[in-house]
């Protein structure tokens, strides 16, 4: 990454940073200009759908035959984005595991607090599961977002679902404690996020609940009995002990666990692959790790048939 790289992506982040005590509605306006003013690339489809009655993006590449699943979940802290908003990330997963990426339109706090986003993965992943078997099927998902595909994980396991055969979650957003060492410590590198801005949010999708809850802050479920997770994260981001305490409790449960750590970039810097290096890179690892995930799940079920 060159210096200039960093520092356009710097400017680009915190020109979009949300101010702190911006509304909900004014922060959803906001994601929404800056997310339009980045146009898809001309060869990625996005289809309206629906899964499980649950709203869903449909986002495929032209020219690569699909061969698996990947259930997606976009970021935005449980209250703002929503499917579509994630097709640019989401087709850029796609294109690295010659997969369809369904992107579940999960509901939104503070309209529909939790468990509204759990409830409607699930349902989602649930009807998924009636077309497509769980060895052919990835979860990810970005923040918040990566939260909920592992909140998803732990939800299927405890209702006896058969499982994905990995997750990929960038920059993840597992602990709505805000108890992380780094939401302090990389305060002042973090261009997009603090616990100020963070705040108002955990209220509004916990509504009164305890945020230590396991499908809340998944960082203090059970993680046992979890697939593969492929975990990527920036080191100037206030979420990156989320990401390093995911790793931490994963593996202790006897998880296999994939920890990236990609040095001086921001939170999801996956987002900006078309203009940083680091960030094309993590994708394409992330891709042939996920993609041989899927391989090797498939062979095992096959071996067993």
């Amino acid at each position: 990454m060159s210096t200039e790289q960093q520092e356009t992506i710097d400017a680009i982040l915190k020109q979009s940073a949300f101010p702190v005590g911006t509304s909900v509605n004014e922060q959803r306006r906001l994601l929404r200009e800056a997310v339009s003013a980045q146009p898809l690339r001309p060869d990625v489809i996005v289809t309206a759908a629906a899964l499980g009655g649950v709203p869903t993006a449909e986002v495929t590449v032209d020219g690569i035959e699909p061969r698996h699943v990947v259930l997606y979940f976009h970021g935005g802290v449980y209250a703002i984005s929503d499917a579509f908003l994630a097709a640019g990330l989401a087709s850029e997963v796609a294109r690295r595991t010659h997969a369809r990426v369904i992107s579940v339109d999960y509901r939104l706090a503070p309209e529909h607090p939790y468990p509204a986003a759990v409830d409607d993965a699930a349902a989602a992943y649930e009807a998924l599961l009636h077309d497509v078997g769980p060895s052919d099927i990835a979860f990810a998902g970005e923040s918040a977002g990566g939260g909920l595909a592992i909140a998803s994980l732990v939800n299927a396991r405890d209702h006896g679902l058969a499982l994905p055969a990995a997750a990929f979650v960038m920059s993840p957003y597992v602990d709505l404690t805000l108890a992380g060492t780094t939401m302090e410590t990389k305060r002042d590198v973090d261009p997009l996020l603090s616990r100020e801005l963070l705040q108002p949010r955990v209220a509004d999708y916990t509504a009164g609940q305890d945020a230590a809850l396991g499908l809340i802050s998944p960082i203090f479920a059970d993680l046992s009995g979890l697939p593969p997770l492929i975990i990527q994260a920036g080191s100037h981001e206030v979420l990156l002990d989320d990401a390093i305490r995911l790793a931490r409790e994963a593996a202790t449960a006897d998880v296999e666990v994939t920890l990236e750590v990609t040095p001086r970039v921001p939170h999801v810097f996956q987002a900006y692959s078309a203009m940083l290096d680091e960030a094309a890179a993590a994708l394409d690892r992330a891709g042939q790790l996920l993609f041989a995930h899927l391989v090797g799940a498939e062979r095992v079920t096959a071996a067993r048939g």
